[in-house]
């Protein structure tokens, strides 16, 4: 999962601190899934699927 967010920041050339201001979300849990600390939960997927604008099957597959 981790690995298809970072390709979406790059590909956007957004960096994850936007993406916790823009969308409420913690930059401690993005560096817990990066880091296999912690999964996403399906609402966290949700709200990153929308914010980035695609499926949430592109986080889960």
């Amino acid at each position: 999962m981790y690995e298809t967010f970072a390709k979406l920041l790059s590909e956007r050339g957004i960096s994850t601190y936007k993406v916790a201001q823009d969308t409420g979300l913690s930059q401690t849990m993005f560096s817990d899934w990066k880091n296999g600390k912690s999964k996403p939960k399906v609402d966290k997927l949700k709200i990153l699927a929308d914010y980035f604008g695609v499926s949430l099957e592109t986080f889960v597959e």
